[in-house]
């Protein structure tokens, strides 16, 4: 499958562990299956939500195949393959690629930053050298840097460069970079609260943390907007924005797998230094997930 011309709503999938810490492979595709069925668009392993951060190698590549062979081609697969050393975005990426990824998500390099030409390069390494196309991720609020205006340009017209997840919430900047989408560059909201603004601005849908425990909602919001329906879209999305706001109360991924624990979805504990979240914020996630009926 493809991710160029894609449009809808793309969760970015947790990755559900069990109580000793390991991955749990069952639920992951019990979860894969969910999605699909409630109509998400494609699905991203490995990203931020997915804690790729503290998993291994070796785990990142079984969580991939597992995701892939669960898929089985039903949905684009795309495969979060960023890090802060080229060379090792590089290798993630080429190891992606072999096990069936339809797509690579691409980070800015966090920590040690660099240059507008360091970036350039940065993201173009990938894209000069794999065969499946890359979707670059902007997101100063974790990694401490973006992705200049005059760079996304640059790597717009990058023939394996597919579009931009945009996680700023800056909406100056995502009408700085709007003139950049065409037919094989898409914008994509990475802030589950602006998604109408970003698809106001030419975008094509959301790569989404509240997709997780509201996949049907997500998909229609985007596809009411798109269609021309864009009364059905604003109605649901100021209906839900509490519970969708209500995932950042605490550090992603932590506020979403509580949730799905709360919803009985059973995925498991965190990885340090990602831990339970304290009280106050359990019983308001609750009173949350209540109010948008997830709960009983």
């Amino acid at each position: 499958m493809t991710i160029q011309g894609l449009r809808g709503s793309i969760v970015a999938l947790v990755t559900p562990f069990h109580a000793d810490g390991s991955v749990n492979f069952e639920k992951l595709r019990e979860l894969v299956n969910w999605q699909i069925d409630s109509g998400t668009d494609a699905i991203l392993a490995l990203g931020t939500t997915g804690e790729s951060s503290t998993m291994t190698h070796e785990e990142d590549d079984a969580v991939l195949q597992c995701v892939v062979e669960t898929v089985n081609g039903r949905v684009p697969v795309i495969a979060g393959a960023g890090s802060n050393c080229t060379e090792t975005m590089l290798e993630k990426s080429r190891r992606a690629q072999r096990l069936g990824a339809d797509g690579l998500l691409l980070i800015t390099p966090y920590y040690n930053k660099a240059n507008p030409e360091g970036m350039y390069r940065h993201f173009a390494t990938v894209a000069d050298a794999v065969e499946i196309p890359s979707i670059l991720y902007n997101v100063p609020g974790r990694t401490g840097c973006s992705i200049s205006v005059e760079t996304v340009e640059r790597l717009s017209v990058h023939p394996n460069i597919a579009g931009i997840k945009e996680a700023s919430g800056d909406m100056s900047y995502v009408m700085k970079i709007a003139h950049c989408v065409s037919d094989s560059f898409s914008l994509w909201s990475g802030n589950d609260d602006i998604i109408l603004p970003v698809l106001a601005a030419g975008g094509s849908g959301v790569i989404s943390v509240w997709a997780n425990i509201m996949p049907k909602v997500c998909h229609e919001i985007v596809m009411d907007y798109l269609s021309g329906d864009r009364q059905a879209a604003l109605t649901a999305a100021l209906r839900y924005l509490p519970i969708a706001n209500g995932l950042f109360m605490e550090v992603n991924p932590i506020p979403v797998k509580t949730a799905l624990n709360l919803m009985g979805k059973e995925v498991g504990p965190f990885r340090l230094p990602l831990c339970e979240m304290s009280e106050p914020h359990q019983r308001e996630m609750e009173r949350l997930l209540r109010e948008a009926g997830l709960m009983g």
